[in-house]
């Protein structure tokens, strides 16, 4: 007989830790990705997974199983394969053998929906045209001087006090705002898109009540571009040659809205993060020798926003680099594992830096990554301009990470500053958009006057 290979002790919160279990009792036991332990360092679980090979079995919540590839090979592999490895949630064997709970956490993230994230073949390439073509439109140095409207917007609201969460009031505000100019929304309809988005993203708000907000204002958006076009993302969708239905529209922009808002609050996040805390970055203009595009690059590389995510189901029984797999299992890439996969060569990051999987690859490949790069760097820079002297208000160390699966992201961002005076009226408080000025800026009642999106546009026409 064989003898059994050996391996090293797993990071806490590992089944292994629970019960004291021996090596043989855990070998082929789910590693969970939900807990503190593994959002406060997720890299120790990586390389115990690798020791399983290309890739691992992992638990995203209770009770909800996936194979997670941690193989940057395996994981182009699967990422470039669409004809042996579907982006359709509906062959989830799990979900359609009813062994997922209808309230699971992370249901929202992986069930099907009718848009260029979940489907295949010849109507992905419909839906995923529309979109690239559109987004293909938008003018970058419209974007970046939006952008930093917004960004002196924002710094205006707590320039005064000294201190900020970069977090709350900065990096999750911006993608927000910026999003409401791309649609081209109303004072009204932008202040009800802000309001549906914080109450399923960030909570804070009923979500149903949000998740009804959000789908009744997109509904108005879209009649109101149908009726009256202008020179804005929805227009563009709606003018395409792929004639988008208003119920595959709808779809379509809920699609944009969730794959800009938090991998977006993420990247200028998690990017300021390690401005302020890293010596390379640390004096002269935008933080020292290297640039802020440096800075998001290093981010992409150890720290990408959306960690573990690219959804797939093999279409049938097939083997992946040595690990089989079924067909209609879930399969997951964890863009941050590969990443780091020790097969590859240290000067990764500075012979080949768009090479890392932040932004995914193949036909699913993340279309706005332009412009959502663009955002993030101006962002920063405006911010950094403002503040030059702006530091962590905390030890890095104490900085916390949120649980779960798929992202990585901090709980917040604390800093400080010298105080200064805003350049323009500070917002008017109440409704929705009382937050900008108190600090949490979740959204905690219906839009109306004063909310954020109006307030903005208030404040500038000032």
């Amino acid at each position: 007989m064989e003898p059994q290979p050996r391996y090293d002790s797993p990071p806490p919160g590992c089944p292994a830790h629970q019960g004291g279990a021996t090596e043989e009792q855990y070998e082929y036991e789910s590693v969970p990705l939900y807990g503190e332990e593994f959002a406060a360092d997720p890299q120790s679980f990586y390389t115990y997974l690798r020791q399983f090979g290309p890739a691992a079995p992992v638990e995203l919540s209770p009770g909800v199983e996936a194979t997670l590839v941690t193989d940057y090979a395996a994981a182009l592999h699967v990422l470039q394969n669409p004809e042996r490895f579907s982006k359709d949630a509906r062959r989830w064997a799990d979900l359609k053998e009813g062994r997922i709970a209808e309230d699971s956490p992370v249901l929202p993230m992986l069930g099907y929906r009718p848009n260029a994230l979940f489907t295949d073949g010849a109507e992905h390439m419909r839906l995923r045209q529309a979109i690239t073509d559109s987004l293909a439109r938008i003018d970058a140095h419209r974007l970046s001087r939006h952008v930093e409207r917004v960004s002196t917007y924002l710094v205006s609201q707590f320039s005064h006090r000294g201190t900020v969460d970069l977090l709350t009031e900065y990096a999750r505000m911006l993608p927000l705002l910026v999003f409401n100019e791309l649609f081209g929304c109303s004072p009204e309809i932008g202040d009800r898109l802000i309001y549906g988005t914080s109450g399923i993203f960030d909570g804070g708000v009923d979500a149903d009540s949000a998740n009804k907000e959000l789908s009744a204002a997109l509904q108005e958006l879209i009649a109101a571009k149908r009726a009256n076009p202008g020179e804005d993302v929805v227009s563009w969708l709606m003018e395409h040659s792929s004639q988008l239905s208003d119920e595959e529209m709808i779809h379509q922009l809920v699609m944009l809205i969730s794959a800009g808002m938090e991998p977006q609050r993420n990247l200028i996040a998690n990017g300021l993060q390690l401005i302020l805390s890293d010596d390379r970055y640390s004096g002269g203009q935008f933080g020292g020798a290297l640039l802020v595009e440096d800075a998001l690059d290093a981010v992409l590389w150890d720290a990408p926003p959306m960690a573990n995510y690219a959804p797939h189901y093999p279409v049938q029984d097939t083997d992946l680099m040595g690990v089989p797999v079924e067909a209609g299992e879930l399969l997951l890439i964890s863009f941050a594992a590969a990443n780091s996969d020790p097969a590859l060569p240290s000067a990764r990051h500075t012979l080949s830096k768009r090479a890392h999987l932040a932004w995914s690859a193949g036909p699913h490949a993340c279309p706005a990554k332009d412009p959502a790069q663009l955002i993030a760097v101006s962002a920063i820079e405006k911010l950094l301009n403002q503040l030059p002297d702006i530091e962590l208000a905390v030890p890095e160390e104490s900085l916390v990470w949120r649980p779960g699966p798929f992202q990585r992201g901090l709980t917040s961002l604390p800093a400080r500053f010298a105080p200064v005076r805003p350049t323009r009226p500070q917002a008017s408080s109440g409704g929705a958009g009382a937050g900008v000025n108190g600090g949490s800026n979740v959204p905690t009642s219906k839009p109306g006057k004063g909310s954020v999106w109006s307030s903005f546009l208030a404040w500038w026409r000032v």
